[in-house]
């Protein structure tokens, strides 16, 4: 058999590396709901991959994630994201999910001696917002949240629009519609190498596959700041943080499924119902690096203390604990926005402990970010801005 031209092994290899070579006009780093909720927005605008490190969607925070769509949760940037999420959730286009995407649930927040100037601050946010919260005696916080002890309490105020949100239907949702569009989610596809060159980023994955895109997102969660650091892109200070949480089985109290969420004016306990059982947490925040983070036993224990202390509730046994990361800026709020020295790199990060309750006007402000659009009306109108989003603010 007659021997090939000497550059035929190149000539071959180079047509192989152009079959393996993926292409995308948007490719996401993350599946959780920073990236989910962008691909949604995005994939009719384009063909969007959302390339996720582990076998499944969501595993790190979204999965583990008791979230609660409470307005005046977090800063003023998040305060008005959640406000323009809130259309949303209630009213979800159509398909979105089969299932409400909100219930009713009410926040309460419980004052101490010696807390109740926290409280007072937390009223002054409140009612510049507008929302109807009202002030409770200590006696009426206890009619809604029985379990607490009313000797401990000295002032109280009550949030009624706060929302258990389903997490899963939520995220399911963004996953839906952008696999309905033509996007698609690529698990299991860790992307060990980023590379720009004549306006196109070159990834590659630990499964050696390759995508081609001019427009990389970075949506990589408590890892936002490796993967940025592959790309050349500045780090934005991405510091991860430890929420450990509970779940037991109240004895003596009868149908607790409809009690506030219950927490402290200091913020470093809370308890709600949760299917069936109730769910507990010191919540805390303790700086971790990026990793599959587990609660720690005493995180547990101080969790159990401080509910014990407070509440007429005996923990004997928690049926199930576990822990989940929240992932935060300086200023503790979320970044949007391309990186200031590498062209085609966005920033979809910091979502701290808010990216749910915010992640419709997020994504879809993000999504117009990304397509060079201004942020639509009904996101702008809460006083957002490009500048507010962005990870220049952060200098």
């Amino acid at each position: 058999m007659r021997a090939a031209p000497s550059g035929w092994a190149h000539i071959s290899l180079g047509v192989m590396l152009m079959t393996m070579t993926n292409r995308a006009d948007f490719v996401i780093i993350g599946a959780g709901i920073a990236g989910a909720s962008a691909a949604y927005w995005l994939a009719p605008h384009g063909k969007v991959v959302i390339l996720e490190r582990e076998a499944h969607p969501g595993f790190h925070s979204t999965g583990r994630s008791a979230a609660l769509y409470m307005a005046s949760y977090g800063n003023a940037q998040v305060r008005a994201l959640t406000l323009a999420s809130r259309k949303f959730f209630d009213a979800p286009p159509q398909g979105f999910s089969e299932h409400l995407l909100l219930s009713p649930r009410g926040a309460l927040m419980v004052a101490e001696l010696g807390q109740e100037q926290m409280l007072e601050e937390h009223w002054a946010v409140l009612a510049h917002m507008k929302t109807g919260a009202r002030r409770l005696t200590p006696m009426q916080a206890c009619e809604l949240s029985p379990a607490l002890r009313q000797e401990r309490i000295v002032d109280a105020l009550i949030e009624s629009d706060a929302a258990d949100m389903d997490v899963n239907a939520i995220h399911q949702g963004y996953l839906r519609g952008m696999a309905s569009r033509g996007g698609e989610v690529r698990v299991n596809s860790e992307v060990i190498d980023l590379v720009r060159h004549a306006e196109q980023w070159t990834i590659t994955t630990k499964r050696n596959e390759i995508w081609q895109t001019p427009i990389v997102i970075d949506a990589a969660g408590a890892w936002a700041d490796e993967i940025a650091q592959l790309a050349g892109a500045n780090r934005v200070g991405l510091q991860p943080c430890r929420r450990s949480a509970l779940l037991f089985q109240p004895e003596g109290f009868g149908d607790f499924s409809k009690w506030p969420m219950t927490y402290g004016a200091s913020e470093n306990w809370y308890f709600k119902p949760d299917a069936g059982q109730v769910l507990v947490s010191p919540a805390n925040a303790d700086p971790v690096p990026p990793q599959d983070v587990q609660p720690e036993e005493l995180d547990i224990a101080i969790a159990i203390d401080r509910i014990e202390s407070i509440t007429r509730f005996k923990i004997r046994r928690p049926t199930h604990t576990w822990a989940g990361l929240r992932s935060f800026v300086e200023d503790h709020g979320l970044v949007g926005g391309f990186d200031e020295i590498q062209p085609g790199f966005f920033w979809i990060a910091a979502q701290g402990g808010y990216g749910i309750q915010t992640s419709p006007a997020m994504g879809e402000a993000c999504a117009a970010l990304v397509r060079g659009v201004p942020l639509p009306p009904a996101i702008a109108d809460w006083g957002l801005t490009k500048e507010m989003l962005s990870a220049s603010r952060l200098d």
